[in-house]
């Protein structure tokens, strides 16, 4: 240990030590600092249950405002020191009950009102019989005491001057009292401890956990709600035209397109994926967003008929004023030519603020376009045509992607059409939902269908659910809407009540006509097996 003042919890002695050999039976302790942990408490529990009483002064009210007993979230607080091993989490609510104890008995605790006001750290001393006092940058941590199996290398200093001591005492006595700067934060404190020990009924932590799961994404639907209300789709026609389980595919689609930029409507055939597409673009029409639509050729008069300026007799929603451009999947091939007056060449391509793309499984292969001898492009492929002239280039540009079948062969076609939505970045949704890779969490979920498809026996898919990793249904969670047939007749009986129920499928019906006076009809082509013709066997006379 250091002959000097100086305690930094390395090399010259941890300020632990000094205040395990100043506190005693009866005295009266002051303390600065940004943090008070129940665990630091826990390890010098031993000297401050038999103090007399202490003043905890936060330097930081922020800390206070952090300690919301109805959302005891373990990495908002440092209340409870990080980096315990699992004995001390085991011990915490025994830690925190006896802490609550201890604190509604013998101590007062303030806050700074202010932040970044109060930065300095004391812990001063007065045993009965003469004041003690360090100051420094140690927070009352395991960490910050030098208590921790890495502690903090801390910069404090021991005060040896009566003087000094006396003077530090009267400062703290100043701030302490001065009703401006501080304010009584104790009883915040002993709500939230109450929360680490207090016995709740299983059914609070059941739908606490529950809370906590969906809570970004409630959230995030609140922040929708707020959008809808700014803009006038509830009262465009097309809204008004959507069954229920339409409108909540919409909702979700612009939840998904507003948090992560794009989304796979993959809901099956006969459920009306235009027209909850055309809502989706009416929402961001509606805020002033240009709106590009790519589908394959066969189906362009399914998109601009829709289009204001065609003033078609056959589109019902005339009033909406459709106003977005409708290219053919073609059209990327091409570097000139009109469509329905819109000059290729002079197309800026990277301007729409959405891309909507109509049956996007034909874009399931990233292909290369016609490169030369040096690998210069000499033409770009359509996947390379609307990933870099359209979703990468000018303004950003948000996706929604439309197909029943966005997988074909295999993940690698889900995976290029998610690429859409990122804009080529593998590892996009690292931040937002922890999927680190799109590429790699595709293909081991790949690998583990495989392996069960492989399997010999009877194949149960809950086995296969199991064997799937989290991160991948995250990521279908977050970027896909796929509901079947089944799902909305189980979740939206009042539409089908609407809608008259889904067609039925027959069992095929065979129809063949007679072939003679009796009715004969052929089994097959083979003669043999007809019964109005003999054939004699092979070698026969």
């Amino acid at each position: 240990m250091s002959s000097y003042g100086i305690r930094d919890n390395h090399g010259h002695g941890k300020i632990a030590d000094f205040l395990d050999g100043k506190l005693s039976d009866g005295s009266v302790f002051s303390v600065v600092s940004a943090y008070f942990t129940i665990y630091a408490y826990e390890a010098m529990s031993g000297r401050l249950d038999r103090i007399n009483s202490l003043r905890f002064l936060f330097g930081e009210p922020r800390f206070i405002a952090t300690l919301d007993p109805e959302k005891t979230d373990k990495k908002s607080f440092k209340i409870e020191d990080e980096g315990l091993e699992l004995v001390n989490r085991l011990q915490q609510k025994e830690i925190a009950r006896r802490c609550a104890q201890w604190i509604n008995d013998k101590v007062e605790i303030r806050s700074i009102r202010q932040a970044n006001l109060l930065h300095g750290k004391l812990y001063h001393i007065h045993d009965g019989h003469r004041e003690h006092a360090i100051l420094g940058s140690s927070n009352f941590t395991r960490r910050g005491l030098g208590l921790s199996s890495t502690p903090n290398i801390e910069l404090n200093l021991v005060v040896d001057s009566d003087r000094d001591r006396a003077e530090l005492k009267a400062w703290f006595d100043e701030i302490w009292g001065d009703e401006t700067l501080v304010e009584d934060v104790k009883a915040e404190v002993l709500r939230y401890l109450e929360q680490l020990y207090v016995n709740h009924a299983p059914e609070f932590i059941y739908f606490k956990t529950l809370f906590h799961i969906f809570e970004r994404f409630l959230s995030g639907q609140a922040d929708d709600a707020r959008l809808f209300d700014q803009t006038a789709i509830v009262d465009s026609e097309i809204w008004k035209a959507l069954f229920d389980f339409q409108k909540d595919g919409v909702k979700g689609a612009i939840h998904k397109i507003n948090t992560h930029n794009g989304c796979i409507l993959a809901d099956s055939v006969g459920l009306g994926k235009t027209y909850s597409a055309l809502a989706v673009i009416k929402y961001f029409e509606l805020r002033n967003h240009r709106v590009l639509v790519l589908c394959p050729k066969k189906l362009r008069d399914n998109w601009t008929v829709y289009l204001a300026q065609n003033n078609s007799e056959l589109n019902p929603f005339l009033k909406d004023r459709f106003a977005y451009t409708v290219l053919s999947h073609t059209d990327l091939s091409r570097e000139s030519g009109k469509v329905d007056g819109v000059d290729l060449a002079a197309l800026n391509w990277g301007n729409y603020d959405l891309i909507v793309i109509d049956e996007s499984h034909n874009f399931r292969n990233n292909t290369k376009g016609k490169r030369d001898e040096d690998g210069n492009v000499i033409r770009k492929s359509r996947y390379e045509r609307l990933m870099e002239d359209i979703i990468q280039s000018g303004v950003k540009t948000k996706v929604m992607l439309l197909s029943a079948t966005p997988v074909n062969n295999d993940l690698k076609d889900l995976r290029n059409q998610i690429y859409f939505v990122t804009e080529g970045r593998d590892f996009a949704f690292s931040q937002s939902f922890g999927i680190h890779s799109i590429k790699d969490t595709l293909a081991v979920a790949q690998k583990t269908f495989m392996e069960w498809a492989r399997r010999s026996g009877e194949k149960d898919a809950r086995d296969l659910m199991e064997r799937l990793s989290a991160g991948f249904f995250t990521l279908l969670d977050e970027l896909t809407i796929a509901r079947s047939r089944k799902h909305i007749q189980r979740y939206y009986r009042a539409s089908l009540a609407q809608i008259g129920q889904f067609p039925k499928r027959k069992k095929p019906e065979s129809i063949y006509s007679e072939i003679d006076l009796k009715g004969h009809r052929p089994l097959s082509r083979h003669p043999a097996h007809h019964p109005a013709v003999k054939v004699a066997p092979a070698g026969a006379g």
